[in-house]
């Protein structure tokens, strides 16, 4: 791309050709994010997607110095941008980063939090329209343009793309076309610069972890061994993925697992069959996504053989260029992003690699994975008792599952689709349901800050939920298997030692300064609470754990969803 602007240097690039650069070559979002993902109207095929980002913080309010959390934050930010844009030449890096930020704080102002009702209701984001009519909402930008550089393609102007936060895509035409064409040139530039300044050399390094250290009290920078396995990771996770399957995943814990997930699949279908305040109807359609739903467990297939890896890699490495490598690597990516849009959704296609310690649900696809990385002690051992698998990794699986019913996958259909499957009745009494959890942890605080209900509100539904599923999943086994032997040495039950081990999946350390950041942006309620707030709504556990009634960890009136 071209140089900061200076008195005197040759003339800019265009807004346009900066625009398609940033997005299309560099792949990073600027004013707002251009993505291929699966439409959520139409399962079977991909959409050009677009929506609100280019924000550098990862919240909005951190623009708007609400309290004195963000102000520090805001001001590390500051420095930063002075530090990265003066070690890469730029004249008068104070006046240019105050530029900069007045901007991005503008685009704050228009973006909406995703913790916001508007950003919940997935129907009215939804917007599906011409180019021709994107146009006609953002004028500032020249969209078929930018889109035909991008996908290599002529589009017509009734192309449909699906557009979610039109307001802000209209505001954002606004602000660009009233914004001085150099601030916007800078913004676009730095925006390039923070993506990829972690990748320069060890003083750039340096600069960032200052940033992070200030942010959330990171201490220790990566060494050098541990940043490149980061990276590795990153670029080649699937090749990494399958070193990683041959040494520690076996086919026996796949089948094992399999049969696991089979189980909790048939303890919700048993729970929905039972819920008094769902509909016959509502149960039908519930019953018939879980029916459907899709289960990936380990690892894709074409990780054992070799030479279909390497096809999974179509870019130039060279151990001599480092920087180079990332570069081809985010182009390479583009490219298959772009390839989608002319094909039909992959719906066996891995999100993450197998050495991922991670699970998800994708409401789109209806579809959950299970990769190997968390298919392992402490989460599942097939020597472990089942009371700690069960509690374990069988919790895991409930969560995903009840991903499926939440208040964000529950719009989707047994096909992925954006479909009101729930009869109106059965809706209401459900958003009830679920407001009693909002309350309940709206109320949790840490560090005398409060928890955000409505933001983790779909993880909450999902913890609870999933204990619940695997705890009866493993009364079942139980039944049909006989009680398992006491642990010698443990004066525990296995009901008892379900509830530690599932305890024991959210055990972490957090440095305090982390708290602030986690709070206004993780999905996920901090840890402790995760815990606290399954167990002490379930009825179970206070008798397994003989908690008096009325105590904190058996409250008289609890919440329950699923």
């Amino acid at each position: 791309a071209a140089g900061w602007e200076r008195e005197g240097a040759p003339l800019r690039p265009d807004f346009n050709e900066l625009l398609y650069r940033t997005q299309g070559v560099y792949s990073t979002a600027v004013f707002f994010s251009l993505t291929v993902n699966v439409d959520d109207k139409n399962s079977s095929r991909n959409a050009i997607r677009v929506d609100q980002e280019g924000l550098t913080l990862p919240e909005r309010s951190l623009y708007l110095g609400q309290d004195e959390d963000s102000v520090k934050i805001l001001a590390a930010y500051k420095a930063l941008m002075e530090r990265l844009l003066s070690m890469l030449g730029a004249h008068n890096a104070t006046q240019k980063s105050k530029e900069i930020i007045q901007l991005e704080t503008r685009l704050a102002n228009i973006t909406v939090s995703e913790y916001d009702d508007q950003r919940k209701d997935i129907s009215t984001m939804y917007n599906r329209i011409t180019l021709r009519q994107l146009q006609r909402i953002a004028p500032s930008l020249h969209w078929k343009r930018l889109l035909d550089r991008i996908f290599h393609d002529n589009f017509s102007e009734d192309e449909e793309i699906v557009v979610l936060a039109t307001d802000y895509i209209q505001k954002v035409s606004d602000i660009i076309k009233t914004t001085s064409k150099r601030v916007v040139h800078n913004y676009m530039l730095w925006r390039i610069v923070a993506a990829l300044s972690e990748h320069l050399s060890t003083a750039f390094r340096s600069t960032i972890h200052e940033f992070s250290r200030e942010i959330d009290g990171t201490e220790q920078q990566l060494e050098l061994g541990r940043l490149c396995l980061t990276q590795a990771n990153k670029h080649f996770g699937m090749a990494l993925g399958a070193l990683f399957v041959q040494q520690h995943f076996s086919s026996q814990s796949k089948a094992k697992v399999q049969e696991l997930v089979e189980d909790v699949k048939h303890s919700l279908d048993l729970r929905l069959l039972e819920l008094d305040w769902m509909d016959e109807a509502t149960k039908d359609a519930a019953r018939a996504k879980l029916k459907h739903m899709m289960v990936m467990t380990g690892y894709p297939d074409f990780l054992l053989k070799p030479e279909l890896i390497d096809q999974e890699y179509g870019f130039e490495v060279n151990e001599k260029t480092y920087f180079k490598n990332i570069l081809n690597s985010i182009k390479f990516n583009i490219k298959l992003s772009v390839k989608k849009i002319h094909e039909e959704v992959d719906k066996t296609a891995w999100l993450l690699p197998p050495q991922a310690l991670n699970a998800y649900y994708l409401p789109n696809k209806n579809q959950m994975v299970f990769p190997a990385g968390i298919l392992q002690p402490t989460l599942y051992n097939p020597e472990f008792p089942q009371s700690l698998n069960y509690g374990g990794i069988g919790a895991i699986i409930g969560h995903e599952l009840t991903h499926g019913y939440d208040d964000w996958g529950g719009q989707y259909d047994r096909h992925g689709n954006l479909k009101q499957w729930w009869t109106e009745d059965s809706y209401r009494k459900f958003q009830k349901k679920a407001e009693c959890i909002v309350k309940l942890y709206d109320n949790f605080t840490v560090y005398n800050q409060r928890v955000n209900g409505r933001l983790t509100l779909g993880e909450n539904i999902a913890d609870m939920g999933g204990l619940k599923l695997s705890y009866y999943a493993y009364q079942k086994w139980v039944r049909e298997h006989g009680p398992e032997r006491p642990l010698p040495g443990l004066k525990y039950t296995h009901e008892q030692l379900l509830f530690i081990a599932f305890a024991q999946n959210w055990c972490m350390k957090r440095r305090s300064q982390s708290i602030y950041l986690q709070l206004l942006t993780d999905k996920h309620a901090p840890e402790h609470y995760r815990v606290i707030g399954s167990v002490s709504q379930f009825d179970e556990f206070s008798r397994v754990f003989h908690c008096p009634k009325g105590s904190p960890m058996n409250p008289t009136d609890k919440c329950s969803v699923w």
